[in-house]
């Protein structure tokens, strides 16, 4: 039995359509991101599911129950559901114990068990002025915990965080989930943050659901150049081109446009392929550089560690056709 079934939920505000009928369920235990872009709906359907915004059709049940929104019930929100906004609300010029025991619904141990999960024991004695933002966010994480939720809810949780806080702040949750066996749900619009972390994603675009599926799927077998950009650099291509850098006659693309990830098109130093380009640009990410290719009218993107590339140099490109996908659907909506 699923934990949460959401059907046909949609949202109108001022007479625009924020986010359409839109259903879901997500199992115990698992991990649901929720990627699109700014404006997709993505944080309205969040916050449909956890009861602080009110919903215009639609239904969303927790375990069978009903999750009612803002208009049905005094105080919003459901009591096992925990929402982490991107805002960190915590009361001024309170000691952080204090913050954490106003919501605290655990015995001792089992408190100091979150606290120590959260990586907050250091701070219990500091006020809440005395805190970096990261800081800040682990102990709303923790007061929230300490309620005892069947789900929590992730508003977009590393968008405020300088690297090291991010690297903690992704620690802690992956422990939450793990340990805790808390079931998931985070909204982002950065793929490096969704990729490595999701058991299934979800991609909204204009508040419709374009596609759901694994990582594996949504990345290598994406619906539309949206869902493809979305995961990541890609080149689309046409046939005709596909059908040039795998320099195999007897494979035949059943489409219009091909999908070709950067870390997919190799390079070669001779331009005696099929395929003959002039580098344009060259940036370094450390691992590994982004290297763009101008190949007749065509601007190509390729991931390699071949250092000794140049711009404006001439090479050949190349592509296995198992690393390439059709578009199913070749508009970018």
């Amino acid at each position: 039995m699923a934990l949460l079934t959401v059907t046909n939920i949609s949202r109108i505000e001022r007479n625009e359509t924020v986010l359409h009928p839109t259903s879901l369920a997500l199992q115990p235990n698992s991990k649901l991101g929720i990627m699109g872009e700014t404006g997709s709906g993505k944080t309205t359907l969040l916050k449909i599911i956890g009861g602080l915004t009110q919903s215009t059709s639609g239904n969303v049940m927790l375990d069978g129950e009903k999750i009612w929104g803002p208009d049905d019930k005094l105080i919003p929100g459901h009591p096992r559901i925990a929402y982490l906004s991107q805002h960190f609300e915590l009361r001024n010029n309170y000691r952080i114990e204090e913050e954490l025991e106003s919501k605290n619904l655990l015995e001792d141990y089992e408190a100091l068990q979150i606290y120590e999960l959260c990586q907050i024991n250091h701070l219990l004695k500091r006020k809440t002025t005395e805190l970096s933002g990261g800081e800040r966010q682990r102990i709303v994480l923790a007061r929230l915990l300490t309620t005892k939720p069947s789900l929590l809810l992730l508003d977009e949780p590393f968008s405020n965080l300088d690297a090291p806080h991010k690297q903690i702040i992704k620690s802690v949750i992956d422990n939450v989930h793990s340990k805790l066996n808390l079931s998931c749900i985070m909204v982002s619009h950065d793929a490096l943050d969704i990729l490595p972390w999701a058991n299934t994603i979800t991609i909204l675009q204009a508040g419709k659901i374009l596609q759901t599926g694994t990582p594996q799927e949504v990345y290598h077998k994406p619906q539309t150049e949206y869902c493809a950009g979305l995961l990541g650099d890609c080149n689309i291509i046409s046939v005709a081109m596909a059908t040039a850098l795998i320099q195999q006659p007897t494979v035949k693309f059943k489409g219009n446009t091909v999908l070709l990830r950067p870390e997919h098109l190799e390079i070669s130093q001779t331009a005696t392929n099929n395929i003959t380009a002039t580098i344009k640009s060259i940036s370094f990410y450390g691992s590994y550089i982004l290297v763009k290719l101008l190949a007749g009218d065509s601007l190509l993107i390729a991931k390699s560690n071949k250092t000794e590339l140049t711009i404006n140099q001439k090479v050949g490109l190349t592509a296995k056709a198992d690393k390439m996908w059709v578009l199913p659907i070749t508009t970018k909506a």
